[in-house]
C-alpha cells in the first residue's frame, strides 16, 4: 500500500491539525458521559443519539432561516428538559441497578430516538451550511475548514463553563458530593434524585452543543450516533472517571488517530479503525485487570 502522507510531510501537519481540532469536539462529548457515568454509574449507550437530536435543532433553526449556530444557544437548553424528561421516564428505574441494566435500558432509547428522528426528520443525510469559510496556512498547503476552527473554540469554552459550575455552583457541589459518595450525601441532606435528574440533564445539554457543532461541521441522519457512543465511551474508559485532563488528552489523540487512519486506510475504514481501536482497548484493559488480580493472590 502507497502511504502518501509520508511521502509528503505536509499531509502530516494537515492530519495532525484536523485531528486536534475534531479531538476536541470528541472530548467535549466524552465529558458528558464521564459525567452522569461518574455520578449515577450508568453507561449511556443513546450518548450519541442525544448528540444527533442536539444537531437536528442546530438544522431545524438552519431551514427556518435562521444561522444554525445560534443552535449552539438553543439546543443544549432543549436538550438539558429532554435529558431530565428521559431521567424521569425512564433512567430513574435503573439508577442503584446492575450496570447491564442500564445498558439495556439506555439501548432501548437509542433505538427509539434513532426511529422518532427518522419519522420526523426523514433519513437524508443533511448538514447545516454555516458558510464560516476556509483558513489557509504554509502558502495555501494546509486548509482548515472555520467551522471545524469554531467548533473547537465553542467546544473548549463550554467545557470550562462547566468545569467552572460544578467547581463553584451550589448544584455542582451537590453533584461532586453525591459522586463520591451517595449515601453521605443523602444523609447530609443533598436530594440525589434531584442531583441525578440535573446530571443526566446536564450530560443532554453537552451533547446538545456538540450535536450543534456537528451540524454546522460534518453531516448528520438519524443512525449516525452509535459512532459518537462508541468514540465517547473509549476516550472515558482511558481516560478515566473525573480525570478531565485526561478526556481532553485521550479525545485529541483518538481526533489524530482517526484522521491519520482516513489518509493511511481511506475514508471507509474510519469507523472501521474506530472499532478496532475499542476492541484492542478492551482487550488490554482485561489483561491488566487480570494481572492485577494474579498480582493480588
Amino acid at each position: 500500500m502507497d502511504f502518501l502522507i509520508f511521502q509528503n510531510p505536509i499531509l502530516i501537519v494537515q492530519a495532525s491539525l484536523d485531528g486536534l481540532l475534531l479531538g476536541v469536539l470528541f472530548a467535549l462529548v466524552a465529558y458528558g458521559m464521564a459525567l452522569q457515568w461518574g455520578v449515577m454509574n450508568i453507561i449511556n449507550v443513546a450518548q450519541g443519539e442525544l448528540v444527533i437530536l442536539g444537531g437536528y435543532i442546530a438544522y431545524f433553526l438552519y431551514t427556518a432561516g435562521v444561522h444554525p449556530a445560534f443552535g449552539i444557544l438553543v439546543s443544549p437548553i432543549i436538550m438539558y428538559f429532554v435529558g431530565v424528561g428521559m431521567y424521569r421516564t425512564v433512567i430513574f428505574r435503573v439508577v442503584n441497578r446492575d450496570l447491564f441494566i442500564s445498558i439495556l435500558a439506555t439501548f432501548g432509547i437509542s433505538i427509539l430516538a434513532q426511529q422518532l428522528m427518522n419519522t420526523i426528520f426523514g433519513s437524508d443525510v443533511v448538514i447545516a451550511q454555516s458558510n464560516f469559510g476556509t483558513s489557509f496556512l504554509f502558502d495555501y498547503m494546509v486548509t482548515l475548514p472555520n467551522a471545524k476552527i469554531f467548533s473547537a473554540v465553542v467546544s473548549i469554552f463550554f467545557a470550562l463553563i462547566i468545569v467552572l459550575y460544578m467547581k463553584y455552583s451550589k448544584l455542582g457541589r451537590a453533584i461532586r458530593a453525591t459522586a463520591q459518595n451517595a449515601r453521605a450525601a443523602r444523609i447530609l441532606g443533598v436530594d440525589t434524585d434531584r442531583v441525578y435528574a440535573a446530571t443526566f440533564g446536564i450530560n443532554a445539554a453537552i451533547c446538545g452543543v456538540a450535536g450543534a457543532l456537528i451540524a454546522i461541521t460534518f453531516t448528520l441522519h438519524p443512525y449516525v450516533g452509535l459512532p459518537y457512543t462508541v468514540r465517547s465511551f473509549m476516550i472515558v474508559i482511558v481516560a478515566g472517571l473525573g480525570n478531565l485532563p485526561g478526556v481532553a488528552i485521550s479525545g485529541i489523540g483518538l481526533g489524530i488517530f482517526e484522521e491519520f487512519s482516513d489518509y493511511l486506510f481511506g475514508t471507509e475504514f474510519r469507523i472501521a479503525c474506530v472499532f478496532l481501536l475499542l476492541v484492542i482497548i478492551l482487550v488490554y484493559r482485561r489483561f491488566k485487570l487480570s494481572r492485577k488480580r494474579e498480582y493480588l493472590k
